[in-house]
C-alpha cells in the first residue's frame, strides 16, 4: 500500500497531462502478453499481425525488455509536460536522453534476470542503443497507434474535462477520491494498493494525474527519476470506446434508436464536445451533431456550455434507458 502525503502547497501546482509514450509503451505490453489485461479481440486481431512483424524486423524485443513489472525504463517513457504533449516531444526527449542514463537503466533491466535472450542483451548493451530504441518505437509508433491516435486522445482529453469540472465543483479532494474505486483520499493524503514504498510526501512541484486508454485494471505510481510524482489511472470513457456491434447493450440500443445513436449515448457518461466525439467514435462531425439533437429532443441528453465550447451528457432518463439494457 502506498501513502501519498498531500499538502495544501503541493497542491496548487499539481496538474494533468497526457503521454503519448506512455500509452504505446502500454499498448505494446498489452501486445506482448506481458499483462494480465487484454485488448478486445477487434484491435488484438487487427494489431497483433503488425506486431509480430515489427517484432521480426526491428529491435522491439529490445523496447519489451525495458520494461518490467516493477519498472519502466524513462528512455521509453521519458515524463510529460503537459496536456499538449505529442509524441514528436516525447521522440525529441528520447533521443536527448544521455548514453550513461541509457546504459544504467537497461542494466538494471538485464540485472532483474528476466532477459535471457543473448541476442535482446547484445542489443541493450550496444553503442546505439539511445537511436536503437528511438527508431523502433518511431516505427511501432506510426504502425501500431498514430491510425488510432486521435480518438484515443479524445478519450483521456474528456477525462480530463470531466475532472477539472469537478475539481471546479468539489476541490481536488473529490477528483483525488475519484480517480479509481483503489484510490482513497483521506486525512490530506490518498492511497493506492499494490504500490510501493509506503509513504511518499510531495515536493513543490505537486502530483501530476495522466489519464490512460490502455492502463488497467489498477493505478500506476511513478515516484522516482525524471517524473514528477505521478499517479496514472484508466481515462474515464475507455469502456465506451471499446464497445463494438454485438455487444448485448449495443445491440439493444441499436435496434432501438440505431448504431450511431447508440454508441453516442453510451459514450456521454462523461461530458464532450461534438469534435471531440467525432474523434473518438470515427464519426463525421455533421452526423454526430445530427444524433445529438435527436438525442437530446427526446430528453436523453443535455448540454451546457463550457468555455467556447457546448458540452453534452446523458440525462437521468438516458442514464435509465441504458440501465434498462444492461442485461439485455
Amino acid at each position: 500500500m502506498l501513502r501519498i502525503e498531500i499538502t495544501a502547497d503541493a497542491l496548487l501546482y499539481s496538474r494533468f497531462a497526457l503521454s503519448p509514450a506512455f500509452e504505446l509503451a502500454s499498448l505494446l505490453r498489452l501486445l506482448s502478453g506481458h499483462n494480465d489485461r487484454q485488448l478486445p479481440p477487434p484491435w488484438s486481431a487487427r494489431l497483433t499481425p503488425q506486431f509480430q512483424q515489427l517484432r521480426r524486423e526491428t529491435d522491439l524485443d529490445a523496447v519489451l525488455a525495458l520494461q518490467t513489472d516493477r519498472f519502466g525504463a524513462e528512455l521509453i517513457a521519458p515524463p510529460p509536460t503537459g496536456l499538449g504533449q505529442r509524441w514528436e516531444d516525447d521522440l525529441s526527449a528520447m533521443l536527448r536522453t544521455s548514453p550513461a542514463q541509457a546504459r544504467h537503466e537497461a542494466e538494471r533491466c538485464i540485472a532483474t534476470g528476466v532477459v535471457l535472450d543473448p541476442r535482446v542483451v547484445a542489443l541493450l548493451r550496444g553503442e546505439d542503443l539511445v537511436g536503437s530504441i528511438a527508431r523502433t518505437l518511431d516505427q511501432a509508433w506510426q504502425v501500431l497507434l498514430a491510425p488510432d491516435w486521435a480518438r484515443l486522445r479524445a478519450v483521456c482529453e474528456r477525462d480530463v474535462i470531466h475532472r477539472v469540472g469537478q475539481l471546479g465543483r468539489s476541490g481536488w479532494a473529490s477528483v483525488l477520491d475519484g480517480l479509481h474505486d483503489g484510490v482513497t483520499w483521506n486525512d490530506n493524503g490518498v492511497t493506492v494498493p499494490d504500490a510501493t514504498p509506503p509513504v511518499v510526501t510531495l515536493a513543490e512541484d505537486g502530483l501530476l494525474l495522466v489519464p490512460s486508454v490502455f492502463l488497467g485494471p489498477g493505478v500506476a505510481a511513478h515516484l522516482d527519476g525524471a517524473w514528477p510524482k505521478t499517479l496514472i489511472y484508466p481515462a474515464r470513457g475507455t469502456a465506451a470506446l471499446w464497445s463494438v456491434p454485438g455487444s448485448p447493450r449495443i445491440d439493444a440500443l441499436a435496434a432501438l434508436m440505431g448504431p450511431s445513436r447508440a454508441r453516442l449515448l453510451v459514450t456521454l457518461g462523461a461530458p464532450a464536445s461534438t469534435t471531440q466525439l467525432a474523434k473518438s467514435l470515427d464519426m463525421a462531425t455533421g452526423a454526430v451533431g445530427d444524433h445529438l439533437a435527436v438525442l437530446r429532443r427526446a430528453g436523453l441528453l443535455q448540454r451546457a456550455r463550457s468555455g467556447r465550447s457546448v458540452l453534452y451528457r446523458r440525462t437521468p432518463l438516458g442514464d435509465a434507458l441504458l440501465r434498462a439494457h444492461e442485461g439485455s
